[in-house]
């Protein structure tokens, strides 16, 4: 199986979610490679599960007074903060069949690649099921899977810098206000690149790179026109789009 590499972009929330959507149509027709992506949010936004309630997860004020983006993902699980500047976020959007039915070993076969990419730095990291990665028991990296058309899609964030604070003033806790014990609980459960080593998210990037790669057979590549096109309909029809960001 042949894969393309889509290296490091950056787009807008909506677009970003567009692209994964759009690349794994493709890949069902069959007009799509399999690909592996990485990518960056600019402006910083919130990514909310399928599942989720936009209204009960995001402050959507603090959001807007923030210049902060927010969507939905087709994937599951939690909202998500995505630093402009503090993390990588990569897509594998390839046929269901190249990987294990099981949803867990399936994950745990891409998070090893995370995995080793952190040890090419130096790093000791571990995969935590069901879809988390933790370096000296803290969160570093959070995935999520869909499956859908006969493909798999999953995607996930490596942190490079997480600044707590301002991750809860983006959302909405359980605790009405946000203290610095609050605070203190979750920087004990979380961390980053640049908590644990001195690499640049440069470095992170081509330890990411050098890794995601390793035994497959790939070529570097950007869109396709039909992929593009495609992929710009739904960021302004759907991800973009009140009713489904609003849906729940």
């Amino acid at each position: 199986m042949k894969w393309r590499l889509v290296e490091l972009e950056t787009h807008k929330a909506y677009m970003n979610m567009a692209l994964d959507e759009a690349v794994s149509e493709g890949v069902s027709k069959g007009t799509s490679p399999p690909t592996i992506r990485f990518y960056t949010w600019k402006p910083s936004a919130i990514s909310i599960g399928y599942f989720q309630s936009l209204a009960d997860e995001v402050d959507l004020e603090q959001c807007i007074d923030s210049g902060v983006d927010w969507v939905r993902r087709r994937t599951g699980g939690g909202a998500v903060y995505h630093d402009e500047l503090g993390e990588i976020t990569y897509s594998v959007i390839a046929p269901e069949s190249a990987f294990p039915k099981d949803i867990i070993k399936s994950y745990k076969l891409i998070c090893g690649w995370i995995i080793d990419g952190l040890k090419e730095l130096g790093l000791r990291a571990e995969f935590k099921p069901i879809n988390d990665i933790v370096v000296n028991g803290k969160k570093i990296s959070g995935n999520a899977q869909t499956r859908r058309g006969g493909v798999l899609l999953q995607h996930g964030t490596i942190l490079y810098t997480v600044d707590v604070r301002r991750m809860f003033s983006l959302l909405k806790v359980a605790d009405a206000k946000i203290s610095d014990k609050v605070i203190a609980s979750a920087e004990e459960r979380v961390t980053s690149l640049s908590d644990q080593c001195t690499a640049s998210r440069e470095e992170l990037y081509e330890a990411l790179k050098k890794t995601f790669s390793v035994g497959k057979e790939f070529e570097k590549g950007g869109w396709s026109a039909e992929e593009l096109t495609r992929a710009k309909e739904l960021s302004n029809l759907r991800y973009s789009s009140a009713e489904w960001n609003e849906m729940r």
